[in-house]
């Protein structure tokens, strides 16, 4: 007997949980760690890999009017002064004089109740001086002082430089490490419409890394330092966006239901401060209990044509579109919906993570959709030190790890190889017994959230694969 309890999720289990069962590992662990950065193992790859390639899938090889890209992690550096990132990249900073923790000041001044979402810090030393004057003093959260900065800028861009390390780095030699995705897709808007055989509306997606300083990050692998995001900018003329603007927001509502994450932990923020360039701007926020609360998980953006307007002005290339029909040209606008596929790892993670009491016994289990699971299917022998039973085994990994990611376990207990299986979200364990062997080549096929088993002939595992993942 099972009852599923859905018990507290703590930050501390569910890091000890990723490393433990090989999803999540502190990087340059060996020398004590690297803030803000982490490495992703056996399980957590596949996972990644996974979501990417769904998102991939509905994204571009499901719809006509998507096309891919990968461009450059480096890019001209004029590209960030075009875009505003070298002027106007930046987190509000607070520094303790005292312990010399550094703080976001944006942070600080929320746990008062004031919105400080895009306030520039200026703005924030202003709502600091009011809550002085109402004795309400902002303290360091390491040792608690009120022996603090006024705020300031802290730029969010990793600069480095494309010559020798050994040169002297100057303003000729520097370049950024890309802070998002989308630059490279602007850059490539008139190379694809030039040869890409696409018509407006349309749309340009990739994956791949970014790069952003942070002034804390210590929110696990929600808020790194080097991350990866899934980006697609959707170019139109804007008397089409509110129209395009209400189908993406369904769109991509409906993705994160279809792959698992439950209605109740997701929401809409809609942003009242607006970026300068920006219409409409909405988050879908997710709900990790291990941080506190909801948080950003992917925004639908409408940014409408300040991005391509900047990069002709600066590169002096023409970026209009002319209607082969209206013959009316003008400067698309954008839509964008831009995902952390790191952020997205961890909320699949966290929706999935159960534990049940099962017989009295607490059972952990990861229940992930099956499309997204890292292994599919795991394959037992009975006993590890019968030849029959192995070799038995061996045969029907290497015939269903042509179609499926698999794993091969003979160690420890068949209940204990079970339980590793459930905590990694294996949908299915196959176990080769006597029987299989000796009787009527049947194996038992157990199902991870029901628990359940049947003897399935092992000619007909392929069939029963295909229909069950």
């Amino acid at each position: 007997m099972k009852n599923e309890e859905k018990k507290e999720i703590t930050i501390e289990k569910m890091v000890s949980f990723c490393k433990r069962r090989g999803f999540v590992f502190p990087s340059s662990e060996i020398y004590g760690g690297f803030a803000a950065v982490y490495d992703y193992g056996p399980m957590g790859v596949e996972l990644k890999n996974n979501l990417e390639r769904m998102w991939w899938k509905d994204m571009v090889q499901r719809r006509e009017d998507v096309v891919g890209l990968d461009s450059a992690i480096f890019m001209h550096p004029t590209t960030w002064e075009a875009s505003g990132h070298i002027d106007g990249f930046d987190d509000p900073q607070i520094d303790c004089r005292d312990c010399k923790t550094r703080m976001r000041a944006d942070h600080m001044v929320e746990a008062f109740g004031i919105n400080a979402d895009k306030m520039t810090a200026d703005e924030i030393n202003k709502q600091i001086e009011k809550l002085e004057k109402e004795d309400k003093k902002l303290k360091c959260i390491n040792c608690q002082s009120e022996n603090l900065t006024p705020a300031k800028n802290f730029s969010l861009m990793v600069k480095s430089n494309l010559g020798s390390p050994t040169d002297k780095l100057s303003e000729e030699n520097v370049v950024y490490l890309r802070p998002e995705t989308c630059g490279g897709i602007y850059l490539n808007y008139k190379n694809v419409m030039d040869t890409g055989r696409v018509k407006l509306p349309f749309g340009i997606a990739q994956t791949g890394k970014a790069f952003r300083n942070e002034i804390i990050a210590r929110q696990f692998i929600f808020r790194t330092r080097e991350f990866e995001q899934m980006e697609m900018q959707y170019f139109l003329n804007p008397k089409e966006m509110d129209k395009k603007y209400e189908e993406w927001k369904e769109t991509r509502w409906n993705w994160y239901l279809e792959y698992g994450i439950k209605e109740e932990n997701i929401r809409w923020y809609k942003h009242e401060k607006l970026s300068h360039y920006a219409a409409q701007a909405y988050d879908i926020e997710y709900n990790f209990e291990a941080l506190g609360g909801f948080k950003e998980l992917e925004g639908i953006h409408q940014r409408g044509d300040w991005d391509l307007s900047q990069h002709s002005k600066f590169s002096g290339q023409k970026l209009e579109y002319r209607d082969p029909i209206t013959e009316e040209t003008f400067i698309p606008h954008i839509m964008e919906t831009s995902a952390g596929l790191n952020r997205m790892v961890f909320a699949f993670l966290h929706d999935a993570y159960t534990e049940e009491d099962v017989d009295g016994e607490t059972r952990v289990v990861l229940k992930l959709d099956k499309r997204i699971a890292p292994v599919k299917v795991a394959i037992f022998p009975l006993q590890k030190n019968k030849e029959e039973l192995v070799e038995k085994a061996r045969e029907i990994y290497k015939e269903l790890s042509s179609h499926y990611m698999c794993e091969f376990d003979e160690s420890g207990s068949i209940g204990k190889r079970y339980r590793r299986q459930d905590e990694i979200g294996t949908p299915y364990c196959i176990t080769i017994d006597f029987e299989t062997v000796e009787k009527d080549d049947s194996v038992t096929v157990r199902d991870r959230d029901t628990m359940k088993q049947e003897r399935v002939k092992v000619k007909d595992l392929k069939q029963f694969f295909s229909q069950n993942l």
